[in-house]
């Protein structure tokens, strides 16, 4: 995947706020709402958003660490890198559920949750947004993160950040799912 580094921060920044909106409006709902679940099995809403603050808490630190030292200046194409692409696109949601299972320390099912949990994701996702406008100033190629997974595998920035904005709006989609199988 080859595209404009603007455009590509630009998209990912709007798919972000529109996230931070969406659980924003999700405080209104009661906590019983957001911690039932559609099956014994699955998710409820704060499990979901628990699950991708789990993600926050690994990745938001490392991509600060990364643009903060990098000494790479702004490129105007990102070139995606085939694992990172593979990694990226893989996340993105589907018509037909892919189901996909969840490392141990990544899986918050039978938590105790409240709307804090929400509040994070929101707070986590506002130094999201500020980390991509911080991108602007850096080359989304040659900056490197490591991922959750492994510390022997890295991705190119722009990678990392397209993993984990899939990643949520996979869970974002799955959430609107389970509120309406309520």
């Amino acid at each position: 995947m080859k595209i404009s580094t603007s455009q590509l921060l630009d998209e990912l920044k709007t798919q972000t706020e529109n996230h931070v909106q969406y659980a924003e409006k999700l405080l209104e709902l009661p906590d019983e709402k957001l911690n039932s679940r559609v099956s014994n099995d699955s998710w409820s809403t704060l499990e979901c958003f628990e699950h991708l603050n789990r993600y926050g808490n690994f990745y938001i630190p490392e991509i600060n660490k990364r643009i903060s030292s990098s000494e790479t200046s702004f490129t105007s194409v990102f070139k995606s890198g085939i694992l990172g692409n593979y990694f990226a696109k893989s996340m993105l949601p589907k018509e037909k559920l892919n189901k996909m299972k969840t490392f141990k320390s990544m899986d918050p099912i039978n938590s105790q949750l409240d709307k804090n949990v929400v509040k994070e994701f929101i707070k986590q996702h506002n130094q999201l947004i500020a980390l991509l406008q911080k991108a602007n100033h850096v080359d989304l190629n040659k900056v490197k993160t490591d991922i959750s997974i492994s510390k022997l595998i890295k991705l190119r920035l722009g990678d990392t950040f397209r993993f984990i904005i899939s990643h949520n709006e996979r869970h974002i989609q799955q959430v609107e799912r389970i509120l309406m199988n309520l």
